[in-house]
């Protein structure tokens, strides 16, 4: 009888199991790993409520439970995902490689200690030499376009004009003067805010790796300084993205690739603000002053002349910019700094004021860097930075994700220059008011978003396979270190005639947002200098080299 009415119950168990599955839920969480002080959290989404109550964290090595903790439903949720939960497990510090376990799914491995962060920087760096273009010893590709530029249009239509060198922009084969300013300035800034974390020297030839890199960068800015009055803005156009896949040293417009002329007093200010900071860089760092000079003598000339050019350079085909006065007030701090001259700190505190809050990031929205370099010298700056935090901690509190903003083109990298301002405000401050807001959208990168993916390429468990890149296209294992820009508004889809893929992710975008892992999908999932140049600042901060 006994035996009886244990089968009974059984094949009870058993039918209500199948009629009556357990729902199926979705772990997300930062698949690369936590400092052991850092906040650590995740997030779950289900179509249905889920019947579990605690999540245990298991030792990767042996499959022990090391960790327990409470689910906690959310009031929130996601798209057609009509549950969200969250766990919590900041306490938890041992050192160790772990995993997540609810019910019978189980997350990405992930790691605890001090130095999880050094490889993600390394694979940072190495994504600089692949975009690298001209004679400079380029990493998975042949030197290329080595006649940059067969022509100049704009100022004199001329045969040809030598601005070889620098980054390939993105995806494409395009340089920019606007994004390699600014990236170049973000490798510079990095170095001088924290030297023993980004003064690593991997060659041992007493030149750290990203004052290297920065000076592919400088070089060709350099080289774009056309005259006193014009710069080079751009190189090749349009066309680049019609010819398709190729390596860039196959390219077929090789010998038709015109330089673009222009300036506008935005150029100017994130010109003369990268020029200033390396010669002070140069000078403290190699005692070099003949560049040194050369760099201070470019900056200085060009931002005597902002009273004769237009606010705003109308010449590139892209990037085209909103704003100017928070980059003018950029040159002009950076400017004080290497002169000492009172003028320029006048000028950068009235274009400081003028600039005021961005309330974002992106190559075009970076008043926060001009505001932390003036409040080193006049304290009250630090507000306006202030401000723009606190703007993104409530959007932040109002999603389960904690994204700090709306999803537009570069979404992950707006992402991550929120936190950047954090962290710019810490310093200032030594406040930790928002170190949620920096690690929250640290580990959103990393795999705590609806798609559990790491939104940069071979980092974490589960990364984008098929970035639009032209040297990835061919690289079919994958090219290290590129951050894709992720999720979009699906508005932009229908504005750029992009067609939403069937892939792996599909499940996870909703009426609203939408990201594709798909090689012609350049709205979300094309890399970009700048975007690896905030990501390496963020991720830089967190790693424990020295």
């Amino acid at each position: 009888m006994k035996l009886k009415s244990f089968l009974t119950v059984c094949l009870t168990l058993f039918i209500i199991a199948n009629i009556f599955p357990a729902p199926k839920f979705y772990l997300r969480l930062n698949q690369v790993g936590y400092l052991p002080g850092d906040i650590k959290s995740g997030v779950i989404i289900s179509e249905n409520e889920i019947p579990y109550q605690k999540f245990f964290i298991r030792n990767s090595g042996n499959g022990k439970t090391v960790y327990e903790g409470s689910i906690i439903k959310s009031k929130l949720n996601y798209g057609g995902f009509k549950y969200g939960y969250t766990f919590d497990f900041s306490d938890f510090r041992l050192p160790g490689s772990y995993f997540v376990v609810i019910g019978n799914e189980k997350s990405f491995p992930f790691k605890i200690g001090v130095d999880v962060f050094t490889p993600v920087v390394d694979s940072l760096m190495v994504f600089f030499r692949i975009q690298r273009c001209g004679p400079t010893h380029p990493y998975l590709h042949d030197k290329c376009h080595l006649q940059d530029a067969t022509k100049i249009t704009g100022f004199s239509d001329s045969s040809a004009y030598d601005v070889t060198g620098g980054w390939h922009d993105a995806g494409d084969y395009i340089k920019f003067f606007s994004t390699t300013a600014l990236t170049t300035y973000m490798l510079l800034f990095s170095y001088q805010f924290d030297k023993e974390k980004f003064g690593f020297d991997s060659d041992n030839n007493n030149v750290p790796d990203i004052l290297e890199e920065a000076r592919i960068g400088l070089d060709w800015l350099l080289r774009s300084n056309f005259n006193d009055t014009f710069f080079i803005t751009q190189v090749q156009d349009e066309r680049d993205h019609k010819v398709g896949w190729r390596m860039p040293e196959d390219d077929s417009l090789e010998f038709d690739r015109p330089g673009f002329a222009g300036i506008g007093k935005n150029q100017i200010g994130i010109f003369s603000a990268v020029m200033s900071l390396a010669s002070v860089i140069w000078n403290e760092r190699f005692l070099d002053d003949e560049f040194a000079n050369r760099c201070l003598s470019a900056a200085v000339q060009k931002f005597s002349v902002i009273d004769e050019v237009v606010d705003i350079d109308t010449m590139p085909e892209f990037y085209k910019d909103k704003n100017y006065l928070g980059k003018l007030a950029l040159g002009a701090i950076e400017l004080y700094n290497a002169t000492g001259n009172n003028d320029y700190l006048n000028y950068a505190v009235q274009f400081g004021d003028s600039a005021g809050s961005d309330y974002w990031w992106s190559w075009g929205d970076v008043n926060a860097l001009a505001h932390y370099k003036l409040a080193k010298v006049v304290p009250r700056f630090s507000g306006y930075i202030k401000n723009s935090l606190i703007h993104f901690n409530s959007v932040k509190d109002s999603s389960l994700f904690n994204e700090p903003g709306d999803y537009s083109w570069g979404s992950v990298i707006s992402f991550l220059g929120s936190a950047l301002q954090g962290i710019l405000y810490k310093d200032l401050t030594r406040s930790n008011q928002f170190d949620s807001l920096i690690t929250l959208q640290r580990d959103y990168v990393l795999g705590r978003n609806p798609w559990g993916v790491s939104f940069i390429t071979k980092t974490g468990s589960n990364y984008p396979i098929k970035p639009h890149h032209q040297i990835a296209y061919f690289y079919k294992s994958g090219v290290p270190g590129a951050v894709v820009g992720g999720p979009v508004n699906i508005s932009l889809y229908k504005d750029y005639n992009i067609e939403s893929s069937s892939g792996k992710f599909a499940l996870f975008n909703s009426s609203e947002i939408v990201y594709n892992d798909d090689w012609d999908d350049y709205l979300t999932n094309e890399a970009t200098i700048f975007g690896n140049a905030t990501a390496l600042f963020l991720f830089g901060w967190f790693s424990n080299r020295k």
